[in-house]
């Protein structure tokens, strides 16, 4: 029997997950993602600036963008799943939408955005070929000026979610596994409680395209 590959197994494993689950029980789930939204208008995204949620599956980050009046936002996540929960929540209002099934490290992007927001989707890349992919992936399809927000566990943050294996970053290690081509801008902390009650210390780094 042939094996699986790697990105073939991952996409399996968060079809399951969100497959099996309903949105509002995931660890990750907030009501409303204060942090992202405020540090999406913070820099310089206008309701007509495109801005990409990596990894939003289910975020109701999107639901929140649409109401303010952001007019070209598009969700990638690599479960097809959660896509569909996200479609459905939003009915009609989604056709405004653009939505990407894909591995964020193997999509092809047709066209760059000024702004890539991405909460607990980087951390699950724990080995060095495809972290750095991704940072390609994002060097690429960002603007000269665009502003990638990057949010992933701290260094006090869990070493698991999900029943996979996460990388946590501080300020140092985040700005560096990023490189020159990023500047730092703005971090921020977050202590998110999770809908079972658990605390979960989170960093958010804010980097502008050189």
């Amino acid at each position: 029997m042939a094996r699986q590959s790697s990105g073939a197994r991952e996409t399996a494993h968060w079809q399951t997950v969100h497959g099996t689950g309903e949105p509002d029980s995931f660890s990750w789930y907030q009501e409303t993602p204060a942090i992202s939204i405020e540090l999406i208008r913070s820099f310089g995204a206008g309701f007509g600036s495109p801005v990409i949620d990596v990894g939003g599956g289910s975020s109701l980050l999107v639901d929140h963008l649409l109401q303010a009046g952001y007019t070209d936002l598009t969700v990638l996540d690599i479960s097809q799943e959660a896509l569909a929960v996200a479609k459905k929540r939003l009915s009609l209002s989604g056709d405004a939408v653009e939505w990407i099934a894909a591995d964020v490290i193997q999509h092809p992007f047709a066209r760059t955005y000024e702004v890539w927001h991405d909460r607990a989707a980087f951390h699950f890349l724990t080995d060095s070929d495809r972290q750095l992919r991704y940072v390609d992936q994002m060097r690429a399809s960002l603007g000269v000026h665009g502003v990638a927000i990057v949010a992933t566990f701290g260094p006090d943050g869990p070493e698991q979610c999900s029943g996979l294996p996460v990388q946590r970053y501080s300020e140092e290690t985040l700005s560096e596994m990023l490189g020159d081509q990023f500047r730092p801008l703005r971090f921020e902390r977050e202590a998110h409680t999770t809908p079972q009650g658990k605390v979960q210390h989170f960093l958010y780094g804010c980097f502008e395209r050189r």
